[in-house]
């Protein structure tokens, strides 16, 4: 009358995986040390002008204001400050009393990416020891909907991709 439920055997694993035996190793460990990232793309290789003009264009395409900011290596990234005392390194765009200083007013009324990449080389040169992003503001919404690294001071430079995790 009552059934006896299969219990199916399932052979332990020794190591986290994605169950395929092509991508055993593909589980790496992210390395914690000198690894700073900040906002969206900060782990690829730096943008060329090229690249950072198309997301320009994306902001502007979605009617956002572009933005630029800038801030020194010191006061740039957060790591375990503030009430929460939280590493927002990996939060894009996550503030927690970390706010960076405007380069100029945002770029309202801007209809060219030309003009923020004009205005993005001129704080290069103004500021080179100094991290620059680029953020979009939705003017309707009153919020910040995008926000990129588009340079890094040489005394910021990014590990190397593969120096970035261990594989274990």
């Amino acid at each position: 009358m009552s059934a006896v439920a299969q219990v199916q055997q399932v052979a332990k694993t020794v190591a986290v995986s994605t169950g395929k035996v092509a991508n055993a190793k593909s589980m790496m460990i992210w390395r914690p040390h000198g690894n700073k990232m900040f906002e969206t793309f900060s782990f690829l290789p730096p943008l060329s002008d090229a690249e950072i003009a198309k997301q320009c264009q994306y902001l502007l395409n979605n009617g956002w204001t572009p933005c630029i900011e800038f801030e020194d290596a010191e006061h740039a990234y957060a790591d375990g400050h503030g009430w929460s005392n939280l590493d927002s390194s990996i939060n894009s765009l996550y503030y927690d009393n970390r706010y960076w200083v405007m380069w100029k007013l945002p770029m309202y009324g801007c209809q060219n990416t030309d003009e923020v990449l004009a205005e993005v080389n001129m704080a290069k040169k103004c500021f080179p020891d100094c991290y620059i992003r680029v953020v979009g503001f939705d003017n309707i919404k009153q919020v910040q909907c995008a926000g990129f690294l588009v340079y890094r001071p040489a005394s910021g430079a990014a590990c190397a991709v593969d120096k970035r995790q261990i594989q274990g």
